[in-house]
């Protein structure tokens, strides 16, 4: 007898169709966009980025070693800003792998982000000179704080318009509500066409 294969077919993961209706994802429809600029520039140059960039001028404090040990220390202007690394202005440069302490504040913020980072590209032209960092390990979770430079407003606009959701007025004390809120976000990123960290339409 001849063998005939089965073909399993596996449901298909990922965003819903075209035609899926949620309430929730209707709930960010107006979250503000973040207050600066993006900066798509460097999208051609490297790998493909999780996180978006911000055209943000930040003090970066940068050096190599601790205490007695250190052999390196510079402070450096960045040209765009993100949560997996930054562009930092500067026209002399370190070899690419080289490890570095950073160290910088956000407006706003009371503790700085501190993190490790390496140097993962440079660019010397006549319109920028400087080099790429990505951040390889946050301290104290200051990447939080980093975090909520680009989803503060849209979490702010989320959560208070969810709040008042009948949904919610139904959930009994503090933790249910801010797990259920949580589980809301994690369907709205998946439900609505815009990214959530550019706020506002796609694509920003």
């Amino acid at each position: 007898m001849a063998r005939r294969d089965v073909v399993t077919t596996q449901p298909a993961f990922g965003r819903p169709s075209a035609d899926f209706q949620s309430r929730t994802g209707a709930l960010a429809a107006r979250a503000p966009r973040p207050a600066f600029a993006f900066d798509d520039r460097d999208e051609e140059a490297n790998e493909h980025r999780r996180f978006p960039r911000a055209r943000l001028d930040v003090r970066v404090e940068a050096w190599i070693g601790e205490g007695e040990g250190q052999r390196f220390s510079a402070g450096f202007d960045s040209d765009n800003l993100s949560v997996s690394g930054a562009f930092l202005a500067s026209t002399f440069f370190l070899p690419i792998g080289t490890e570095l302490q950073v160290r910088f504040f956000l407006e706003g913020a009371k503790e700085p982000v501190r993190a490790r980072a390496l140097i993962v590209r440079e660019e010397r032209s006549d319109t920028r000179s400087g080099f790429g960092i990505r951040f390889e390990e946050f301290y104290g979770q200051s990447e939080v704080t980093l975090a909520r430079l680009f989803l503060a407003d849209q979490l702010r606009a989320f959560a208070s318009e969810y709040l008042r959701s009948e949904r919610a007025a139904t959930l009994e004390g503090e933790l249910e509500r801010v797990v259920d809120a949580l589980a809301a976000w994690e369907l709205l990123k998946v439900t609505s066409p815009s990214d959530p960290w550019r706020g506002g339409g796609e694509g920003g």
